[in-house]
């Protein structure tokens, strides 16, 4: 009887063993989520922006930047927006993403510095109206604005709008370093409005 028992014990054991397996083997497989393809998500972060709906493009470009994190599109049109919103901290940001990713993005370069121009000269405005425009700061404001009008080729940073500017010989080193960083920025669309004051006059 013992024996009995016990081949009983086994072939039941066997039997719920060999159900488990059959019922994991026919269970459905649950398909992977489809991801969806870049350009999709890209026109659908511009079709927001044309909208007029900023933030939601924005938005939906830092998805696909997600979803496809080797692709510098999601940035170059993050770092455009935010430019062109005069946002020029965010755009730098933004900037500096596109060249993680390719650092010889020209786009990225001018935005870069062209921001970086436009948020020093509203620091030096502030400071200069505040008389607080001196000492360490004053002496590397200097520094700079002479390196800016060096590489410019020009002798004042930002010059009348009631002066022309002065003729300069068109095979000088100044010339030429001029027109490669104007043709850097010319990718660039300057927003609506400009400074109007001449931070950088206490420093010429």
């Amino acid at each position: 009887m013992k024996k009995i028992t016990v081949v009983s014990r086994i072939l039941c054991i066997a039997a719920i063993a060999a159900t488990l397996s059959a019922c994991q083997t026919t269970s459905p497989k649950v398909a992977a989520p489809v991801k969806p393809k870049l350009e999709d998500m890209l026109a659908r972060a511009t079709e927001a922006k044309v909208a007029g709906k900023q933030e939601q493009a924005i938005t939906l470009w830092k998805e696909t930047a997600t979803a496809y994190p080797a692709d510098k599109s999601p940035w170059v049109n993050i770092a455009q927006s935010r430019y062109d919103a005069g946002q020029y901290g965010e755009a730098i940001v933004s900037a500096q993403e596109i060249l993680v990713r390719d650092p010889s993005d020209q786009l990225a370069n001018s935005i870069i510095a062209i921001s970086g121009l436009r948020l020093s000269t509203r620091a030096l405005g502030d400071l200069s109206r505040q008389n607080n425009l001196s000492g360490s700061i004053r002496t590397e404001s200097q520094d700079l604005a002479k390196l800016l009008r060096e590489s410019l080729g020009e002798t004042v940073l930002v010059p009348n709008a009631d002066k022309k500017p002065q003729a300069r010989s068109s095979n000088s080193a100044a010339n030429a370093a001029a027109n490669a960083v104007r043709s850097r920025a010319q990718a660039v669309k300057p927003p609506a409005s400009t400074p109007s004051a001449d931070p950088f006059g206490a420093l010429k």
